[in-house]
C-alpha cells in the first residue's frame, strides 16, 4: 500500500467517523409505552416562493375586490371573490397567515429587540391596511376568510338597537389591547389559539373550539357577522384606515330617490339616514355637550388606566413563569408531585426558584405598566365616543358609515337607481 493510499483511508475515517460517533451519542428514541407522536398544530412552513405568491394572491383578490365596489358594483363578484378567499385563505392555506394574527407578531417586535418578524407576516398585516386607506374595507368585503365564512351563513339577520350594538362595540377594543399587552409581555398570542374558525379550516379543533365556531356559525344566521361586528380585532384598526379612505363605497352612482331599500338590505346596520331637520348642528346645547364630554376625555384615561391596572395580578397569572411561581410558593410540596409536566419541566430545566421568582417579579411589572396603558387606551375609546354622540355631518342621502361598513355591496344590489 503507498503512502497516498493510506491517507486516503485516514481522510475516509476522519469524515465517517463523526456521522458514526453523532450515531451513537444520538441514537434514535424507542418508545415502549403506549406514547403516541401528537400530530402539529400548525401548518408545516411553505417555501418562500409559495409565500410570495400568497402574497400576490391577497394583492390580486384586494384590487379586484375594489374593482367591484367602485367600478363594476357587482355584489354578485364579490360574493365568489369571498368564496375564492374562503377555499384559499382558509381551507387551502388553513387560516395561516392572517392580517388578524398578524397584530401579534408586529406588537413582539416592537417590544422585544430580538424578536425578527418575518417580511411575509408584516406584508400581510400591512397591505390590506393601505388598500383600506384607499378604498374601503376591501379585506372585509371579500379578502377575509373568517368573515366569508360568516357571510355565507346569513340566513334572516335581525337589526340590533343602537343602544344595544354600540356598547358590544367596545369589545373589539378590549380584545385588541389584551392581544397587543400579551404579546409584548411573551404571554400568549391569544388571537390566533381563540380563533373560533381556524379549527374548521385546519380540521384538528379542541372540542370546546369547535363548539364556539359552530356557536358564531349559528349565531350568524341571525346575527351578521358576529366575530367581525363585535370581536375582531383587527376590524379596529381596517375601521380607522376606512374612516380616511379617498374612495369608499357608495350605494347610489347617481341621485338617491330616498327609497330606503339600502336599509332593510344591510344586515349589519350601518346605513346612516339623512340627517333630520330637527337636529340643529351648530346649537349651543350640542356645543356645550361637546366641550364637557372633550373635557372629561383626560378623566375617562385616568379611570381606565386605574381600573384596569388593579386586575393586572389577574392578567400576569396568564403568563407561565408567573403562574408556576406563584403555584410554587404557595404549594412547595408540589415539587414532588411526578404528574404535574409544567413543574417536572421547570426542574429538569436547572433553573433555581430565585431566578424563575425574579423573572415572574419582571413580567407581573410589566403587566402593571401594560394594564395602565390598555385602561388608559379603553378610557380614551370610551370618551371619544361619548364625544362622537354629539358630533353631527349633515347628510341629503342615505349613506353607509365609512368605519363600520363591510363594503359587502349588498345596498349597491338593492338600490333601484342605475
Amino acid at each position: 500500500m503507498n503512502k497516498w493510499s493510506k491517507i486516503s483511508i485516514i481522510l475516509v475515517i476522519i469524515l465517517i467517523s463523526p456521522v458514526v460517533l453523532a450515531q451513537q451519542r444520538f441514537p434514535k428514541p424507542e418508545f415502549e409505552s403506549e406514547y403516541t407522536q401528537p400530530s402539529p398544530t400548525i401548518p408545516e412552513p411553505r417555501s418562500i416562493s409559495l409565500e410570495y405568491f400568497d402574497i400576490f394572491v391577497l394583492l390580486a383578490v384586494l384590487t379586484v375586490a375594489a374593482w367591484f365596489i367602485l367600478k363594476s358594483r357587482s355584489r354578485k363578484g364579490l360574493l365568489w371573490l369571498s368564496v375564492f378567499s374562503l377555499i384559499y385563505f382558509g381551507f387551502y392555506r388553513k387560516g395561516c397567515i392572517c392580517p388578524i394574527g398578524a397584530i401579534q407578531n408586529v406588537a413582539l417586535s416592537f417590544s422585544d429587540p430580538g424578536y425578527t418578524i418575518s417580511l411575509i407576516v408584516l406584508a400581510f398585516f400591512l397591505i390590506p391596511l393601505i388598500l383600506t386607506l384607499f378604498f374601503g374595507r376591501t379585506f372585509c368585503a371579500a379578502g377575509c376568510p373568517l368573515g366569508a365564512i360568516q357571510d355565507l351563513v346569513i340566513i334572516k339577520p335581525l337589526s340590533m338597537p343602537s343602544w344595544l350594538r354600540k356598547p358590544l362595540g367596545i369589545i373589539p377594543y378590549i380584545y385588541l389591547g389584551l392581544a397587543v399587552l400579551y404579546a409584548v409581555t411573551k404571554t400568549d398570542f391569544i388571537i390566533c389559539r381563540y380563533d373560533p374558525f381556524v379549527g374548521i379550516f385546519r380540521m384538528d379543533a379542541p372540542f370546546h373550539m369547535v363548539i364556539l365556531g359552530i356557536s358564531f356559525l349559528l349565531m350568524g344566521m341571525f346575527i351578521a357577522r358576529p366575530y367581525c361586528r363585535f370581536l375582531c380585532p383587527y376590524g379596529v384598526l381596517l375601521s380607522w384606515m376606512s374612516r380616511f379612505s379617498k374612495w369608499h363605497l357608495s350605494i347610489t352612482p347617481a341621485e338617491c330617490i330616498q327609497c330606503k331599500l339600502c336599509t332593510t338590505s344591510c344586515p349589519f346596520d350601518v346605513i346612516e339616514e339623512p340627517t333630520k331637520e330637527k337636529i340643529e348642528p351648530g346649537s349651543r346645547i350640542y356645543l356645550r355637550r361637546f366641550i364637557l364630554y372633550a373635557l372629561f376625555i383626560p378623566l375617562w384615561v385616568v379611570i381606565g388606566g386605574y381600573t384596569v391596572s388593579r386586575a393586572s395580578v389577574i392578567l400576569a397569572r396568564a403568563n407561565q413563569d408567573v403562574y408556576l411561581a406563584e403555584l410554587l410558593i404557595a404549594h412547595p410540596e408540589l415539587r414532588e408531585d411526578p404528574d404535574n409536566i409544567d413543574i417536572q419541566i421547570f426542574l429538569a430545566s436547572g433553573k433555581s426558584m430565585e431566578t424563575l421568582v425574579e423573572e415572574a417579579q419582571v413580567i407581573q411589572k410589566n403587566f402593571r405598566t401594560g394594564s395602565w396603558i390598555l385602561g388608559g387606551f379603553l378610557g380614551l375609546v370610551i370618551g371619544v365616543k361619548l364625544m362622537n354622540q354629539v358630533i353631527f355631518r349633515r347628510r341629503n342621502d342615505y349613506e353607509p358609515h365609512r368605519g363600520d361598513c363591510f363594503s359587502c355591496g349588498r345596498c349597491m344590489d338593492y338600490c333601484p337607481v342605475k
